[in-house]
């Protein structure tokens, strides 16, 4: 690892120390006139960085990055769902293998990290640039944890910045979001099936991906709730099913409106049945892009409804709208959406408490009037009741 070597100069005899970087290169360090001195550097920089698990062996660190990107997805696909793991290989074969599969992980540099995320960057969106490093980011925290590298060069990369955008909802009325399922009756086919599916996102909140992985047996009519059990995604060419966001079973309430439009949809149907499918697969995204001229059935009916163009992921804020307004708390509202904290309910859609702090001072006054009917609002104070000032 090091040692101790002398050389002549015109001034004498001098002692030099040799020794391996962590990465694998040798250096040293000149000019001691003792040996004792040289010695003395050698114990506090070298021996001691040893002692401390500041040095890896060269060897180890000779591993590709390629190499840890399988002990990667063999460490952590197990917990990662379907989605996660698709996007994962694509943006390592699209992005990270072609730089950075057969370099030794002891040879990435923090310099050659940066080149690559702003090169990246100039290209491809903020977002998944960001995603992008943060999985190169991963495989090099395994090579660290492994003692191939002292420290993740991944440390200090500047990344480009999201944009924030400020989320300006729009949630549609009770009657438009009925006059946007009942148009959507009046399709040319599967009417019945996609007026339940409106209401249903527009009344219970569900996401996409929870309605479509919806079975018969998962509504109960006679408590009146839609169990969410499953999420259904596309990935890739098909379709895999998962757990709900958040990985939590949840029972929603289930308004009687949307009961008589599901069982329309599922009467006479088993338990393990789909609720909703169009030829025999799940339903399509609807985009409201070019809403102008998009012919999908969903912007169709949005166009003779004469509603706002709301994506069916925006009827989950309409859900949340109409249940704050019909007396929903945060805890309720959070368990209905499937949010993993009531914070979060509350970050997301603040907006639609802003007049809570209104309420408050007109419930306190009619709890006043129940508690206390004919109490004195006003009360005259004399001169004579007036407590004098104390002498002093």
């Amino acid at each position: 690892m090091a040692n101790i070597t002398s050389y002549e100069t015109q001034s004498g005899r001098r002692f030099e120390v040799r020794y391996l970087k962590p990465d694998g290169r040798s250096s040293r360090k000149r000019g001691f006139a003792r040996k004792k001195d040289a010695e003395l550097w050698m114990a506090e920089h070298v021996t001691a960085a040893k002692a401390s698990d500041m040095f890896v062996s060269h060897e180890a660190g000779m591993v590709t990055v390629g190499q840890l990107y399988e002990q990667f997805v063999a460490e952590r696909s197990p917990i990662w769902k379907p989605s996660q793991a698709h996007t994962v290989d694509s943006r390592w074969r699209t992005h990270i293998a072609p730089r950075f599969a057969e370099v030794p992980v002891n040879r990435v540099t923090r310099a050659m990290l940066q080149d690559w995320v702003s090169a990246l960057a100039e290209r491809r969106s903020a977002s998944l640039t960001r995603t992008t490093a943060n999985i190169l980011d991963g495989i090099l925290s395994i090579a660290v944890q492994d003692r191939r590298i002292v420290r993740n060069p991944m440390d200090g990369i500047t990344l480009p910045r999201k944009p924030r955008k400020k989320a300006v909802r729009t949630y549609l009325t009770v009657a438009q979001l009925m006059r946007l399922a009942d148009e959507c009756l009046r399709g040319r086919r599967l009417g019945v099936q996609r007026r339940a599916l409106v209401l249903l996102l527009g009344f219970c909140g569900l996401r996409w991906g929870e309605m479509c992985a919806l079975r018969v047996g998962d509504v109960d009519y006679g408590r009146g709730r839609v169990e969410v059990r499953s999420n259904l995604v596309r990935v890739g060419t098909g379709w895999v099913e998962g757990s709900p966001k958040n990985g939590e079973v949840r029972s929603v309430p289930m308004p009687q409106i949307v009961a008589d439009a599901l069982r329309g949809v599922t009467d006479g149907r088993g338990p393990e049945e789909r609720v909703f499918a169009e030829d025999g697969e799940p339903p399509r995204l609807q985009s409201v892009t070019d809403a102008k001229t998009n012919r999908t059935w969903y912007v169709s009916a949005i166009r003779r409804a004469g509603v706002p163009a709301v994506s069916p992921h925006e009827l989950r804020h309409t859900a949340a709208s109409i249940a704050v307004h019909a007396g929903a708390n945060v805890k309720a509202l959070q368990r209905m959406l499937g949010h993993a904290s009531a914070s979060m309910t509350l970050d997301v859609y603040a907006d639609l408490f802003d007049s809570d702090l209104d309420d408050v001072a007109r419930m306190v006054d009619a709890a006043v009037d129940v508690e206390c009917p004919g109490v004195n609002r006003v009360q005259n104070v004399s001169k004579t009741d007036e407590v004098a000032p104390a002498s002093a």
